[in-house]
């Protein structure tokens, strides 16, 4: 059986559904999420002890696979992430997500995990950074699962044959 892979939104989109986000926590795991292309779980386990904003760095601490990895701040969450922790749970928030998703954007097949997915592919093909920059960025250990995240729309096909 294939994989079947979530559904990826743009920046734009992205923007819509915090623009119907009222709570700042939430407002904080969506862009920890399509910024910081951050596992759920790794949002909601997320401390200030781990956040060095003099470095600009995110200590990610026992994330998928019982790794920790370091990645920056994204420049869009420098003054919310002082509103850590989260303070709810993996199912709030796949539930606020979902919900928020749908009142934006009025679709359904959209999951917490699509803002991972968006935000790789955003790297990649709006940002221009490297497969190997993004690959740390998510911590994947091999390159060819960052390439599985990694979501060319024909829009961007466009846009690169007419640049």
């Amino acid at each position: 059986m294939a994989l079947k892979l979530p559904e990826v939104i743009t920046e734009e989109e992205f923007r819509k559904i915090l623009k119907v986000t009222q709570k700042r926590h939430h407002r904080l795991a969506f862009a920890l999420g399509f910024y910081g292309c951050m596992r759920i779980s790794e949002i909601v386990n997320l401390l200030p002890s781990n956040v060095d904003k003099n470095l600009k760095m995110i200590k990610i601490v026992q994330g998928k696979g019982k790794k920790d990895r370091v990645i920056p701040i994204p420049p869009e969450l420098i003054n919310a992430i002082k509103h850590l922790p989260i303070g709810c749970g993996v199912r709030a928030l796949e539930i606020a997500f979902k919900l928020k998703a749908k009142k934006a954007l009025e679709r359904i097949d959209i999951y917490f995990h699509t803002l991972r997915h968006s935000g790789i592919t955003h790297y990649i093909t709006k940002k221009k950074w490297s497969s190997l920059e993004v690959q740390r960025l998510a911590g994947h250990s091999r390159i060819s699962t960052t390439q599985l995240y990694t979501h060319i729309r024909p829009d961007d096909l466009v846009e690169r044959m007419w640049e």
